[in-house]
């Protein structure tokens, strides 16, 4: 889910750009960091509508016997985005700048609404918490990709795959219900995106360079590239809020 197909083709290797001279590169970057942040802000706002104002909490969730779980119209939310980023992926052949904002839009905003279930099931202060160390985790950590001269690709093409592998440990241990599989997913899940989240820094500014200052393919870039570390943060944080995270 992490690594969006841009497509585009191979970046240029990290030791040809001098990250630390272009102006066009930290201005690129900070478009994608603020369009990021903004998807932040909106997916949080849908996230206390959904589990704070009744009609719509009602509409999304079922409360019985202290367990929480998605009504039908949840579920659709909940399972919409990976729908969408599939979509993308396979019929979006030739995004545009506004195509491609219009998917970023579209996963921020339904993400948002699917994580007011976390809301229900833990405490504000665990989740303020919780995102603090996140977002100064992801902070970090993009930070390391962003001036590391070492090129990440084998690392990122080995995480890819511990994140399929982590996706069907997931949906198995939705079967076996098992606690500690849980936690064990959780625990590599952190290892997995934390390692993603420098990796999609560096090809970022790879692909900054081999776009060659081409304002449509940049303003798609910038789209997927905010999506990609969106999709870093959010599954970071809920993966450290499953680990640490107190429950209402």
């Amino acid at each position: 889910m992490s690594d969006f197909n841009r497509g585009y083709a191979r970046p240029v290797s990290s030791d040809r750009a001098d990250m630390s001279v272009d102006v066009g590169l930290r201005n690129f970057m900070l478009g994608v960091y603020n369009k990021m942040a903004l998807g932040l802000v909106v997916s949080a706002g849908l996230a206390w509508l959904t589990s704070q104002y009744a009609p719509v909490r009602d509409m999304m969730f079922s409360v019985q016997d202290n367990r929480i779980a998605y009504t039908p119209i949840g579920m659709i939310v909940a399972f919409a985005p990976l729908a969408v980023i599939l979509f993308s992926a396979f019929v979006m052949k030739n995004a545009t700048p506004r195509s491609s904002g219009i998917v970023y839009w579209l996963i921020v905003s339904l993400m948002g609404a699917g994580m007011g279930v976390l809301g229900l099931v833990y405490t504000g202060t665990s989740i303020a918490t919780t995102f603090l160390i996140t977002a100064t985790s992801f902070g970090a950590l993009s930070l390391v990709g962003y001036t590391t001269k070492k090129d990440l690709t084998a690392f990122g093409s080995f995480l890819i795959m511990g994140l399929w592998g982590l996706i069907i440990a997931s949906v198995v241990n939705m079967f076996l219900q098992s606690s500690m599989m849980a936690f064990i997913v959780s625990l590599v899940g952190v290892g997995i995106f934390a390692g993603l989240t420098a990796y999609d820094t560096q090809k970022l500014k790879m692909q900054y360079y081999q776009l060659g200052g081409d304002e449509a393919a940049m303003g798609v870039a910038t789209n997927y590239g905010a999506l990609n570390l969106y999709l870093d943060f959010v599954n970071l944080f809920m993966l450290l809020l499953r680990l640490t995270g107190s429950r209402r």
